[in-house]
């Protein structure tokens, strides 16, 4: 290869050079993540002052990667890590009503200890909700590493900009998709490999509601598929497995998949 290209990496590499990687990105919110709920440590055994020197030190750095990633020059950081850990107690609770959620409707799930330590729907739910405050803050860049941290070790794609209510239960989880403009309402279940997309990926389509609205106390069962910004599914509806749906649903509906069944016989040797 010619030296010009070898010059650009290098001149490419010095102007990111200070920026955090995405590895350091998202151990600070797992970090985080352990000191609201110590059930995923190993025996924690903390004084409440070291307790409040540790959220003081995760806000430092906070602090320190808005600083480093240069992503938003004209933001005013120390507000936004200050305000965001203002508002955590309250990222909590929602994340509290996930737990919830969960427990109760999954008869598998034995105790909120369980739920918190092993089930990945948690995790990347959790992940998203500090990914997304962190975008209602204005913070650029920040948020989607958080969730595409979550996709990679969970397999469920949340895009940060998603706007998800209260008692969300993901159940198994693998190859869920959530897109940019979805709006999900309260007590709604998602089973594996639902995908709330777009129709259309255009990039003039950018700043328009491109993703479904689901309302709230709706099932929606594995490999349902469901697209478009105008569509919605109305409160206590279920979708069933392997639906394909582009167009709204009233509320108190039931919508399966019926697939013709092919009986083939086996005609005995004797």
């Amino acid at each position: 290869m010619n030296e010009e290209f070898y010059l650009h990496i290098y001149n490419k590499q010095h102007l990111i050079e200070t920026i955090p990687s995405n590895k350091e990105i998202a151990e600070w919110a797992v970090n985080l993540l352990n000191l609201v709920y110590p059930e995923r440590l190993t025996f924690p055994d903390y004084t409440l002052l070291e307790i409040q020197e540790m959220f003081d030190q995760s806000e430092r750095e906070l602090l320190h990667i808005l600083g480093a990633t240069k992503a938003c020059m004209e933001c005013d950081k120390q507000l936004i890590a200050n305000t965001f850990y203002v508002e955590l107690p309250e990222l909590y609770r929602k994340m509290n009503t996930d737990i919830t959620a969960t427990l109760n409707g999954d008869p598998a799930a034995k105790s909120e200890f369980e739920i918190i330590r092993t089930y990945p729907g948690f995790l990347a739910v959790s992940l998203y909700r500090i990914a997304h405050q962190l975008l209602v803050l204005g913070v650029p860049l920040i948020p989607r590493v958080l969730t595409e941290y979550a996709h990679a070790v969970t397999g469920i794609d949340i895009h940060p900009g998603a706007e998800i209510g209260e008692f969300l239960f993901i159940d198994h989880g693998t190859g869920i998709v959530i897109g940019e403009t979805t709006v999900i309402g309260n007590h709604v279940k998602l089973y594996q490999g639902v995908t709330l997309g777009a129709l259309s990926v255009e990039k003039f389509m950018a700043n328009t509601k491109r993703h479904p609205t689901i309302g709230d106390h709706v099932i929606i069962y594995s490999g349902a598929t469901i697209l478009g910004g105008d569509t919605f599914i109305g409160e206590n509806s279920i979708i069933g497995g392997n639906v394909w749906l582009t167009k709204s649903v009233l509320s108190d509906s039931t919508v399966y998949y019926q697939s013709a069944m092919k009986v083939i016989e086996t005609k005995s040797k004797n």
